[in-house]
């Protein structure tokens, strides 16, 4: 059966997300040019720039795509243990911290430290991907124990410590350093969810 049109070019966008994925983590984003792209999702250069009118456009649509899935694989690993206990809630965010897709995301941020075009069309998206973190992290269980106005600051500090985390595993590995740094902020978590419970009562 013949494919139409309109899955035809579903089909192409979808490759040259999948291909500007894998090349930021696998080459990094100056990299990450044209010709790499088209030449990994198996397109010309004019199909790019008939679905995509600038590289820009399509980084952009690449990092919103990891964002979904990471959204995905988090909802996915809380259903299927069934359980959304802070231990469990913090093997899965630095599962997704350091999930290849993520190096995609990593990328993209450090390039945008010195490139103002790339920068300008990530804040918005940044912020609107940190709000969604936060209204999801609001829907689990013992952030109920945190107060709303502390909970983003202590969410928030949570990943940037798993992303810092990330990163540098790349180049210095520690396992039981790991383990022990999970255990150590689930503590701080239950801490701060205690000593608010403790005011409260």
């Amino acid at each position: 059966m013949s494919r139409t049109q309109q899955q035809r070019r579903a089909e192409t966008i979808r490759n040259l997300i999948d291909a500007t994925i894998e090349s930021l983590c696998e080459k990094g984003y100056a990299a990450t040019t044209v010709s790499e792209i088209v030449t990994r999702a198996g397109v010309s250069s004019g199909a790019l720039f008939r679905h995509f009118p600038t590289r820009l456009d399509l980084v952009v649509a690449a990092a919103e795509e990891v964002r979904s899935r990471q959204f995905t694989e988090f909802r996915a690993g809380l259903s299927a243990l069934g359980t959304d206990s802070i231990d469990h809630c913090l093997t899965l965010l630095r599962a997704a911290c350091r999930a290849p897709i993520n190096g995609a995301w990593y990328e993209l941020l450090i390039a945008a430290r010195s490139d103002p075009a790339l920068r300008e069309r990530l804040t918005p998206f940044t912020i609107q991907y940190h709000d969604q973190i936060a209204q999801l992290a609001r829907t689990l269980p013992f952030a109920a124990a945190i107060p709303a106005h502390r909970l983003d600051t202590v969410i928030f500090s949570v990943v940037y410590l798993l992303d810092g985390e990330a990163l540098a595993a790349v180049v210095h590995p520690d396992p039981e350093q790991d383990e022990l740094r999970l255990t150590v902020i689930a503590n701080l978590l239950r801490a701060e969810a205690a000593n608010q419970e403790f005011i409260s009562a």
